[in-house]
């Protein structure tokens, strides 16, 4: 397996990471019950028990509830807290009665935020900071500010961001005293644009690829850590009902199931470990909240896929010989 870049700044980081998407119920602002907080308590049990030891959040996610049920479970378990790296993410914000639902990477919106999500969680520093999705006004000089304010004043401790392009990263980097050192993108076996970009260089194809080119080389040039999220695809190739779905999918799900039978694992284990044998180190985020799940993840970072079957797969998923 590649080192992951994140070890390169002293976050000494799992392979996996725990994304809390899901946690505290639903997306509206009923209070979360205790069984939420027992359910967060299974998912904590459950991700340790791999090894992992990254918890992905956001501030929106479940209206702020998945925070605060996580806060609940480091309250009720003393010196978790230093046993794990806690990452979450800013800058989305909900439609209300002034305005549609927009960005905000202004200094008043990124340093509310993390006061919000300090408290929800009930620590005094997150190990790392992103910015959600790209914000078409945000102003470099700004960002910059907010973060060397949160810097300063130890509320936050690394910086990053999720969802953008090298020329967005190269951007803020030029303003930031602290390097970027996180870049989260959705990837996975199904969603590979991010790989047919690079190969079709040259070709006609490439036009139709959503993905920004030279962002994956960007940052490992730069040794920014690559984050997947959704990089199970919803459970497509590992169980979930392939009514419907074309002949490219359905191929690929059996295959992915022919090749976690051959190797003695499981197919959630063979997707990941197709994802995690690219040489950008990328960390995928599992992004479920059933324990059983999370446990048939266990694998992936053990299995090791021939050239062959990591071409095979990817063939398949474009339903598409290579150029």
């Amino acid at each position: 397996m590649h080192a992951l870049p994140l070890h390169r700044h002293g976050l000494h980081a799992s392979r996996l990471i725990l994304g809390c998407m899901h946690l505290g119920g639903e997306w509206n602002t009923s209070p979360p019950t205790g069984e939420h907080v027992k359910r967060a308590h299974e998912v904590v049990d459950a991700a340790l028990s791999l090894g992992i030891n990254l918890f992905d959040h956001a501030d929106i996610y479940t209206m702020g509830k998945s925070e605060q049920v996580f806060g609940q479970v480091l309250k009720e378990r003393p010196g978790l807290r230093e046993r794990i790296l806690l990452q979450s993410k800013c800058g989305i914000r909900f439609a209300d009665e002034s305005a549609p639902g927009r960005y905000d990477f202004s200094q008043a919106h990124i340093e509310g935020s993390v006061d919000g999500i300090l408290s929800r969680l009930g620590v005094e520093f997150l190990d790392l900071l992103l910015l959600h999705r790209p914000d078409p006004l945000m102003e470099p000089e700004e960002v910059a500010a907010s973060f060397r304010r949160l810097k300063a004043s130890g509320k936050v401790r690394h910086f990053g961001v999720s969802n953008m392009s090298a020329g967005q990263l190269k951007l803020l980097r030029a303003f930031c005293d602290e390097p970027l050192v996180v870049n989260q993108l959705e990837m996975s076996l199904e969603k590979i644009d991010w790989l047919d970009t690079g190969v079709h260089v040259n070709q006609a194809a490439g036009a139709r690829s959503g993905f920004p080119e030279g962002t994956l080389e960007h940052c490992r040039l730069e040794h920014i850590q690559i984050q997947a999220w959704g990089p199970l695809a919803q459970g497509l190739y590992s169980g979930r009902s392939l009514e419907g779905q074309p002949e490219s999918v359905r191929n690929t799900a059996a295959l992915v199931g022919r090749l976690a039978e051959a190797k003695q694992t499981t197919r959630e284990a063979i997707v990941l470990a197709w994802l995690m044998k690219h040489p950008a180190a990328i960390q995928p985020v599992i992004g479920s909240t059933d324990p059983r799940r999370i446990a048939a993840c266990a694998d992936a970072e053990r299995i090791q896929l021939t050239r062959e079957e990591w071409f095979s797969l990817y063939v398949s998923s474009r339903g598409a010989r290579l150029p």
